[in-house]
């Protein structure tokens, strides 16, 4: 479609409604709920546990088998419930986990376990 030399096309913007504006800021506040420091430790943490269990189960990501390794699990259990449930989860592995286990007991030293969505 041509438009003649001269006129100029308009756009139009039509202001957002209130209510969808409340509820965008309410989800913003929520968002920062966390240290900064502590996501990035924990972020870390879940990259390195990553990588060992390639290096034990010595496969792809696709071929590892099924296995998650809930941090915040970990934190709630006493330190030998902590070791008891990484050889549970890890039985299936051939090679030596002691390493990792031992890696991931002082990897996770004073991580805070991070709360669920709060309920009202």
């Amino acid at each position: 479609m041509a438009t003649e030399p001269g006129t100029q096309s308009r756009v139009m913007f039509q202001a957002p409604d209130k209510t969808e504006d409340s509820a965008h800021r309410k989800l913003g506040k929520l968002t920062v709920k966390y240290n900064r420091k502590d996501l990035q430790r924990r972020l870390d943490i879940e990259e390195w546990i990553d990588g060992q269990l390639h290096l034990l189960f010595d496969c792809e990501e696709e071929e590892i088998p099924e296995l998650e390794i809930d941090i915040d699990e970990l934190l709630e259990l006493p330190d030998e419930g902590q070791r008891t449930r990484l050889e549970e989860l890890l039985q299936e592995c051939g090679k030596p986990k002691e390493e990792f286990i031992n890696g991931l007991l002082y990897r996770i030293k004073g991580l805070r376990k991070m709360s669920g969505p709060l309920k009202k």
